[in-house]
Formats: C-alpha cells, sequence, structure tokens
C-alpha cells in the first residue's frame, strides 16, 4: 500500500481545520477573534505581572495594569473594594442576567525563575508566579473583553463583571468580597486557573482554616538559670508532638499542616516568644470543624505543659467548592468546539527539559482536552477561595494546560512556563473558553435557571457564613 504523500496529509489537516472553524457559529468566531485581536496586548500585559510578581496583598502594580486595560476598553472600574487596595471591580453593560468572572494575579514568595527549563532565580530570593496566576487575571480579563465586544456588537444584553481578587495564596481576598455581598447579585460566575491538563472541573476543593499560635513565657540563660525560665518553644515543641499523635486519629481526607515561624533568636537564652502557623483542612467544612477545635484544645495543653500563656489568632477559612455540572456541561460543549492545545517542538524541548530538571519522566505537554468526569466525593488536592464564590452564586470552572505533563506546582517550574508562550498559549486558549461559555449562558435563561436549581439542591439548607477575623483584610502597614 503507498503512503500518503506530505502534501495529501497536509490537505487532510487542514480540511480537518476548515471543518472546526465552520462547525464554529459566527458569533462565537467574533468571540475567538476579539481574544486573537488582542493576545500581543494580552501576553504584554502578563508578562509585566509575571515580572513584577508581587505577593499577597502588595499586587498594587499587577491590579493597576489589569484595571487600568479594563478602563481602557471601556469598564467602569471601582478600586480598593472591600477594604482591600489591590482589589477592583470591573463593568460593563447593564440589566440582568449580570455574569461575572474572576481574576487572580498574586505571586508566591521565594520562587523568582526567568523563563527558561533550568533552575535559575530572576532575583535571589524573590517572589514568582508558582500558580500562574499572571496568567489567571489576564485570560479571565480577556474574557469579560471579548464579551464586551459582542454586547456592542448588539449580539448579546446584560452585565458582565471583571473581579480582580487579590492574595489569594495567604489571606483569600475573596472572603472579604463575600463578606459584603460582592456576588450576591450575580446570576452565574466563572474562572479559571492554570494547570498541567485542559478540562471542565467538576471536583470539588477542600476546606480549609488558618490561625497562628503565639506562645509567651519568661526569658532566661540557657545554663546559668534555665530554672527561672519558661520557654515559649518548649510549648510549640509539645503542640507539634500533639498534633503528630493526632494525625493517627483523623479521617485519611483530613490534612494538617504547620509552620515554626519563630522561636527564639540565640541558643543561650531561653525562648520567651515562639510563633506558629496552623493550618487544618479537610473535604467539606463539616469534617474540618471538630479538627480545627481540636488542634486549638491541643494548643491549650501545650501552654500548660510549658507553663506559658497562649493566643490564637484566626487568620482565615475557606469552604470546599459547590460544584456545578450544569455549568460545566456547557463548558466542556465549548472546550470541545476549541478543540485541542497543540504544541511546537521548541515548546515541546522546553517541557522535556522542565521534565529532566523536576525528575519527572519526558513526556511532554497534554493539550488535549479532557472529557467530562464524574464529581467525587472526596477529591483531594488544595483548596481556592472560588470556594467560598461557590457557595453564593452558581460557579463554573476551568483548567487550561500551562505547564508539561507533572510539573510540580507552586515550584520554579511553573514560574518558567507562565513567562513563556506554553503559558501564553493556555491563557489565550482560556480566554476563549470562558468566553464562549458567558456567551451560552447569555443567550441561554433557561441554562441559568438549571444552574441555579442544582446550586440549590446542593446548597440546600446550609447557610454561607465566612470564617474571617473581625479586624478585616491583614494589609501590610494597617494599624
Amino acid at each position: 500500500m503507498k503512503r500518503p504523500t506530505i502534501l495529501l496529509c497536509f490537505l487532510a489537516c487542514f480540511l480537518c481545520t476548515s471543518v472546526r472553524a465552520q462547525e464554529m457559529p459566527d458569533a462565537k468566531a467574533r468571540i475567538v477573534a476579539s481574544v486573537d485581536e488582542r493576545n500581543d496586548e494580552l501576553i504584554e500585559l502578563s508578562d509585566k505581572i509575571w515580572a513584577l510578581a508581587e505577593v499577597a496583598f502588595e499586587e498594587s502594580e499587577s491590579a493597576r495594569l489589569l484595571a487600568d486595560y479594563a478602563e481602557k476598553e471601556g469598564f467602569r472600574v471601582k478600586r480598593g473594594v472591600s477594604e482591600m487596595p489591590t482589589a477592583f471591580i470591573a463593568e460593563y453593560g447593564s440589566g440582568k442576567p449580570i455574569i461575572g468572572i474572576l481574576g487572580e494575579f498574586d505571586a508566591l514568595p521565594g520562587i523568582s525563575q526567568k523563563a527558561q527549563p533550568t533552575k535559575s532565580p530572576l532575583k535571589e530570593g524573590a517572589a514568582g508566579h508558582g500558580c500562574g496566576h499572571n496568567l489567571f487575571g489576564v485570560g479571565s480579563l480577556a474574557a469579560a473583553i471579548s464579551i464586551k465586544d459582542a454586547m456592542d456588537r448588539g449580539e448579546i444584553t446584560g452585565t458582565v463583571r471583571f473581579y480582580g481578587t487579590p492574595a489569594e495564596e495567604k489571606y483569600f481576598g475573596k472572603l472579604y468580597f463575600a463578606r459584603d455581598g460582592q456576588f450576591d447579585d450575580l446570576d452565574a460566575c466563572i474562572d479559571w486557573h492554570p494547570s498541567a491538563e485542559t478540562s471542565a472541573n467538576v471536583q470539588s476543593s477542600l476546606a480549609l482554616v488558618d490561625f497562628i499560635v503565639e506562645f509567651r513565657g519568661q526569658a532566661a540563660h540557657a545554663s546559668a538559670d534555665p530554672w527561672n525560665g519558661r520557654s515559649a518553644a518548649d510549648a510549640m515543641e509539645l503542640m507539634s508532638m500533639g498534633i503528630n499523635a493526632y494525625r493517627e486519629h483523623v479521617r485519611p481526607t483530613v490534612r494538617i499542616h504547620t509552620h515554626m515561624q519563630q522561636a527564639g533568636d540565640v541558643v543561650n537564652v531561653v525562648p520567651d516568644y515562639a510563633k506558629y502557623w496552623v493550618r487544618v483542612r479537610d473535604s467539606n467544612r463539616e469534617g474540618m470543624m471538630p479538627v480545627w477545635k481540636r488542634v486549638e484544645e491541643i494548643a491549650k495543653g501545650a501552654a500548660m505543659m510549658a507553663n506559658v500563656e497562649y493566643e490564637i489568632t484566626l487568620v482565615s477559612g475557606l469552604h470546599e467548592v459547590l460544584v456545578n455540572r450544569a455549568g460545566g456541561e456547557v463548558l466542556q460543549s465549548n472546550l470541545e468546539l476549541l478543540g485541542d492545545l497543540t504544541y511546537t517542538a521548541a515548546e515541546t524541548e522546553f517541557a522535556h527539559g522542565i521534565q529532566d530538571a523536576t525528575g519527572k519522566e519526558k513526556v511532554g505537554i497534554d493539550g488535549t482536552v479532557k472529557p467530562l468526569l464524574a464529581t467525587r466525593e472526596h477529591p483531594g488536592g488544595g483548596s481556592t477561595d472560588v470556594g467560598d464564590v461557590s457557595w453564593l452564586v452558581p460557579e463554573v470552572r476551568l483548567g487550561v494546560t500551562t505547564a508539561p505533563v507533572g510539573t510540580p506546582w507552586h515550584s520554579w517550574a511553573v514560574v518558567a512556563c507562565g513567562g513563556m508562550s506554553i503559558g501564553h498559549k493556555g491563557m489565550n486558549y482560556a480566554g476563549k473558553a470562558m468566553a464562549l461559555t458567558m456567551y451560552d449562558l447569555y443567550k441561554s435563561p433557561e441554562t441559568i435557571k438549571a444552574m441555579r436549581k442544582e446550586f440549590n439542591e446542593r446548597k440546600g439548607d446550609a447557610v454561607y457564613d465566612a470564617i474571617l477575623p473581625a479586624a478585616g483584610p491583614p494589609i501590610p502597614g494597617k494599624k
């Protein structure tokens, strides 16, 4: 049998591409074009935020860049929302439906990296976008702007609202939006997150609580008169031992993380102060609550044993994501319409370099659209303040490939990919997928009703109650 010629192969590929383009309705093709027309500007914006790498509640320049770009595109922008200087809301249109879209832009400390596949900090000790939030905020804004364009063409009516939400990695800025009712009038909301695969995300997340335990004792000379000392560090060690003993007796879904932040300054002084950061998670808030309270009791016991005082300060807490499969199905149809992400030989080589440097199999990048999965009862994984939004409004969630298979998240490797074309491609794709899905929701009140019905069924009689400190957001320098 004769093998097809290169020309025939090329024609076959061309025809497949043409068929896909013909299958996309004209109105949706225009939405895709809106994102592509701005692609160079969007990449430039993302790269600026990538280079700034500003951490939680310090994202002043990153927030300004996004808000200014939205304002330039004709959005009405409110800055400094909900007591957070780096939070903003950009809105366009009027009336119902009101559809929100979430955008994050904070970086992680200590993982600065150049856009290259070997570990090399851009600035030693500085922050880096190890969760791809430089792509997140820009991709979401791209979707909002393309919806604005469709409104200007008279193809859809309603309101699109972009939420510039800071501090997702540490203090969970969306909780303060939720506290102030900023999501209450939404008919639906959508978000995406950089990932190592492309899928409509119909899995939940873990509920979480963060708190700080401070122990205070009495300083003394560690050799001359240690009997006059009461060691705060002893209390922290005892608490750590208590938590480790408790781990045997919690459900497999529970996670307890600790970080010893401070325990004295020199070896020859009995430390009178120690600071312990504790995080408790479980598949849902109901399971998390008793573990949280038990760990607080362990802190009390440790203080008693060390004969020191203790104080617990709530940082904040998160609800698990309330899944909305009705919205996920609409998103899935648009992922299939867009098709798979593809990569150049140079991008694949970059991916292999990342995998080699992080000890992973050199399998490249997976840009294929995954099927819509069944929703698992215990999904594992991480936590997100999107969970709290999902208890207030039906939330549609998307993951898009921005890094190679097996890439360690929250690491220099993700930072590297977010500053080059692998990340840029995922950002562009995410903007299109979310905009197409939002377009469908604007055109179909029945779909929004179905999403709300599922939301009400999953939520049941539960009343949303944010886990937040009374003092408000911990803005650096705030008195």
